[in-house]
């Protein structure tokens, strides 16, 4: 029998204390398992994103922490070693040269008395020690270059001075002047060349140290025409750390040539020797060494580069070892853009002509949609006019480009064109007469002239300059990728002169195309640029190329001229004509060949 009896006291608990929470009936448990879903995992407390910071000076920070530990830290480096010592050293050899080729001369003219023979003998011995005192320590990295394996043209230097001292020995025995105007002045060359070397690392690293911004030249492979393409992204310190103190091709050649001349000069030494007797063999292999490195052949590399480097540090250019100079010298292209060629700033309005019954913020309207399309260097000219009155901003559509130098859309169901006035008349725009005008957009819609916007190119020397040098090398032809339907080749030849002849400038559709090309990330930078524009970069190019040219034809003319050298020693060692092999016309022949190793150096100033 079921209790109908209802309790209310656990009801009126309930009511007097409303503060105790409500807990639902339980349901059963077919109920609860078959409605309450069942997550893989719990859900916990919400929790907001956290806001992504915007840090603009990130990138300046990442940047001068790379440039602090690797180019500035090199750079307090040599700052302390300094160069004083050196210049003093090159200063004082050169003065032992002088000393030593005016005595030498003396003795040639026969101006020197027998009884003061010994004593110019042993002054000239003397005087050579010292040579070697002052160039010890080029003595000293010829050593530590066979220490290495390598042999260089210091190491050449080390086994001249053992040869040219048993020659002294021998010439204060016999009363003759020993070799000691060429052998010192070998020595001042090479001090010459390590200050070049010196000077070159010091404004590199201070070009790079003083950087806010860093942008780089890459190599891309297959841009245009199955040629490769010089583009420029953001530059990276560790391409030009790695390289920039590695040696260069000519560099390797000339050590090549070092150790075979050093093994001829033994070889033809010898023979003189078993001909005509040990002290003429000591003399001829001291000869032959002396004769087989015509004193500019230490500075054929260096120098080059020291000259080129003053010019690329006024720019804020560097290039980035021997693999980036190499790289930078092959048959290639450089894209060049509207703003390459006209930096911010030249491009300027100078006046604007309505015509028409139509309103001319109508005009100024379309005009603008239409050069917005077109995306080359004056929509910000014409956006900040539109922006100026004012004016609604339309959407060109069914943009299109004409070979005879104009572009045309359809802005807000209008036909609209824009270019040259004789584009327009040929075109069918009628044209009123009178009109006279050097560069001007001009624009017509529906077939009638509407507007002329009288457009000012300022000519900037350094662009010039740059476009110029860019022109001027076989095997490099710019191409231009602005989109702009002025940069016509009769504009740019009116504005830069006939050296943009070479200039590409190939249909709008493949300047897109190439426009939109990047550059790999992992490429390797060939030269970097702390200032922006075109002259630095165009510079650090045709530098390179310069370099190479240079330092490869100085290279050649010098072994050639050791290779004659040491044939005429050969051939006066098996003669026995000791009596031309004097001091005096050992040092004639070295200053012969200084001409052309001087020129050749002085190559990449005309750049």
């Amino acid at each position: 029998m079921t209790s109908d009896t209802i309790r209310l006291d656990a009801v009126g608990d309930a009511v007097e204390d409303d503060t105790q929470p409500y807990i639902p009936a339980a349901k059963p448990e077919s109920f609860t398992r078959t409605w309450e879903p069942e997550y893989e995992q719990p859900i916990g407390e919400y929790v907001p994103p956290k806001p992504i910071s915007f840090r603009p000076n990130s990138r300046l920070q990442e940047l001068k922490r790379k440039l602090v530990s690797g180019p500035e830290k090199q750079y307090y480096k040599l700052t302390e070693r300094g160069s004083g010592k050196l210049q003093a050293a090159i200063f004082l050899s050169f003065l032992v040269v002088l000393i030593s080729a005016g005595v030498t001369v003396l003795d040639a003219l026969g101006m020197i008395r027998p009884e003061r023979m010994k004593l110019l003998v042993f002054s000239q011995f003397l005087a050579m020690l010292i040579s070697a005192l002052l160039g010890s320590f080029q003595l000293i990295d010829g050593v530590a270059d066979l220490a290495k394996k390598r042999f260089s043209l210091n190491s050449l230097l080390v086994f001249t001075f053992i040869a040219c001292v048993a020659d002294g020995i021998v010439c204060l025995r016999l009363l003759k002047v020993p070799c000691c105007a060429a052998f010192s002045l070998q020595v001042t060359m090479s001090l010459w060349s390590s200050y070049h070397v010196h000077t070159s690392q010091l404004n590199q690293l201070d070009t790079l140290r003083k950087a806010t911004s860093l942008d780089g030249v890459v190599a891309e492979k297959e841009y245009h025409d199955g040629l490769p393409g010089y583009l420029r992204t953001e530059g990276r310190v560790e391409d030009f750390m790695d390289t920039y103190t590695e040696i260069t091709g000519p560099e390797k050649m000339l050590s090549i040539y070092a150790f075979i001349a050093l093994l001829v000069s033994i070889a033809v030494g010898i023979t003189a020797g078993v001909l005509h007797g040990a002290s003429f063999g000591v003399r001829v292999l001291a000869v032959t060494l002396l004769a087989a490195m015509p004193a500019t052949i230490f500075i054929t590399v260096t120098r080059p580069f020291a000259i080129l480097g003053r010019r690329l540090y006024k720019l804020g250019t560097v290039l980035c070892g021997w693999h980036g100079i190499k790289a930078l010298c092959s048959k290639a292209v450089f894209p060049v853009t509207h703003d390459d060629l006209f930096p911010a700033g030249t491009v300027k309005l100078n006046g604007v002509k309505f015509f028409s019954d139509r309103e001319p913020d109508q005009t100024v309207a379309y005009a603008t949609a239409l050069i917005c399309a077109d995306n080359g260097g004056l929509v910000p000219l014409f956006t900040q006019l539109l922006d100026s009155r004012n004016g609604m901003h339309y959407t060109a559509r069914d943009y299109r480009t004409y070979e005879e130098g104009g572009i045309g859309a359809v802005v807000n169901g209008e036909e609209v064109l824009a270019g040259s006035l004789s584009f327009l008349e040929k075109m069918g725009v009628e044209i009123p007469e009178g009109i006279r005008v050097g560069h001007a957009v001009c624009v017509a819609v529906s077939g009638e002239l509407c507007g002329l916007f009288a457009v000012v190119y300022e000519k900037v020397r350094e662009t010039a300059a740059g476009v110029t040098t860019l022109c001027s090398y076989r095997g490099l032809n710019p191409v231009l990728v602005s989109g702009d339907f002025m940069l016509r080749e009769g504009f740019l030849r009116s504005r830069f002169g006939n050296n943009v002849k070479k200039i590409l400038t190939p249909e709008f559709e493949v300047r897109e195309e190439l426009r939109k090309k990047q550059p790999r990330e992992d490429a390797f930078c060939l030269l970097l640029t702390t200032k922006p524009g075109l002259a630095p970069v165009a510079y650090g190019v045709s530098g390179a190329r310069a370099f190479r040219t240079a330092s490869l034809l100085g290279g050649i003319i010098h072994i050639v001229g050791g290779a004659l050298g040491i044939g005429m020693m050969l051939a006066l060692a098996i003669l026995g004509a000791g009596y031309l092999l004097t001091p005096t016309n050992l040092f004639l022949y070295e200053l012969i060949w200084m001409i052309p190793g001087l020129l050749i150096t002085e190559w990449t100033r005309a750049i």
